[in-house]
């Protein structure tokens, strides 16, 4: 096999078995290490030895001996009654894996390792953090990278977060699927979403800090299909999935040449990825196929609308406003609202958004978007100085250059008209 191929395979198989190595010992530093040496044998083995008959196998039990020989070691240099106290050696060894283990362990943990960096008890910062280093396999430099934070504070991030999951009685358990914890299913399921959401945009909005392996839009993309793997039959999961493809589809479209912004009106769609979008459309459709239950299922939907209009003119905005007015329903929030009010506008005109819109200057005030908003509705309306005040307000909320610039050439062209 290829080493390029033995290199897919390994990243594929990490977050596996460092989620067998934490349920089965509990340590995640020490587990996260063993992971890394068995993951250097293999690197260094497989290509001339060839890939063993159960990979996973291998490499889970290859981690448990390094674990254990790594505890035994730290045992010896301590005092042996208080160390047997907090960890037996033997107890231990008992419980790894011989060859024979090795080949029928087939329990996929990748589940357990999503729930366990995405735990409750974690800020979403350091559960995204944790979530690139531990399921995404990415260096604590290159997650730095990407945040524009200094390696240290990063470290310090992925520090604290282990540390308090170490706190956690029984942090890496399962919450149970019967109906009696359904409720705290869906809550930890929830957080692992919303990560997964949070990493996109990170990498969607950030305007082109990249990653050795990729940008953080398309590892968030790849990791959503790995919780897809182990959760085909969850609507929500497959929604996101689709979501994150959907939009992603319009990458090459969204910037122009000098990496100014460019609006989905505006765009042009033979630049948009026809397979994603192909891929997309399925999946959002069999999301639905139970009925309309997420949110994520909800913006999938609407991505999808969005995807399959040739031509802005032939975008199905009725559809799309019944979909905002659902979304809501189920998650509300001003964000959403915002949202429908452009949907709003588009089925009944630029004074209906606006008026919708008036209910948010509160619970946006300040939010740059809010602004952005208002000027798109004001020139629809034909209403250039009240466009151009929206705009240069929007312009001057933004932390994003992209946004800033567009927003500011927005405004010098209504001047111009």
């Amino acid at each position: 096999m290829p080493g390029t191929a033995i290199e897919d395979l390994l990243r594929d198989l990490a977050p596996q078995v460092l989620g067998t190595l934490v349920r089965r010992y509990g340590d995640f530093d020490a587990a996260e290490d063993a992971l890394q040496e068995a993951l250097l044998a293999a690197a260094t083995q497989w290509p001339t030895d060839g890939l063993p008959d159960n990979p996973r196998g291998w490499l889970i039990q290859v981690g448990a001996r390094r674990l254990i020989d790594t505890i035994r070691a730290e045992s010896a240099r301590r005092n042996r009654e208080a160390a047997n106290a907090i960890r037996d050696p033997e107890r231990l060894g008992a419980a790894a894996p011989d060859a024979a283990d090795a080949v029928i362990e087939d329990r996929d943990d990748t589940l357990t390792l999503f729930f366990l960096c995405c735990h409750p008890a974690l800020s979403p910062a350091s559960a995204i953090a944790l979530t690139l280093r531990a399921v995404g396999g990415l260096t604590t430099e290159e997650i730095a990278r990407a945040f524009l934070l200094p390696e240290k504070t990063m470290a310090q991030r992925i520090t604290r977060a282990k540390k308090r999951l170490a706190a956690e009685e029984r942090p890496f358990a399962m919450p149970a699927g019967s109906n009696g914890q359904r409720e705290e299913w869906n809550e930890r399921l929830g957080s692992v979403l919303r990560v997964l959401y949070l990493i996109y945009t990170e990498g969607h909005t950030s305007g082109g800090e990249r990653l050795r392996r990729g940008d953080l839009s398309s590892e968030a993309i790849r990791l959503t299909r790995a919780l897809s793997r182990v959760l085909p039959d969850d609507p929500e999961v497959t929604g996101l999935l689709a979501l994150l493809l959907l939009t992603d589809a319009r990458r090459a479209a969204r910037t122009g040449s000098r990496g100014e912004l460019i609006p989905l009106a505006e765009q042009d769609r033979a630049l948009w990825d026809r397979d994603m979008i192909i891929e997309g459309v399925r999946l959002a459709t069999a999301s639905v196929r139970s009925g309309l239950i997420g949110p994520y299922q909800i913006q999938a939907a609407i991505a999808a609308l969005h995807a399959q209009a040739l031509r802005p003119e032939d975008t199905d905005w009725p559809r799309i406003l019944l979909l905002y007015n659902a979304l809501e329903r189920q998650s509300p929030n001003p964000m959403v609202t915002l949202n429908r009010a452009v949907a709003t506008a588009m089925v009944h005109g630029p004074q209906a958004g606006l008026d919708l819109t008036d209910t948010l200057t509160d619970s946006l005030a300040g939010n740059h978007r809010l602004d952005a908003v208002r000027g798109h509705l004001h020139e629809m309306a034909g209403e250039p100085d009240e466009a151009i005040a929206a705009y240069t307000a929007a312009a001057r909320h933004t932390t994003s250059l992209p946004e800033r610039d567009y927003l500011t050439i927005r405004a010098a062209r209504l001047r111009r008209q």
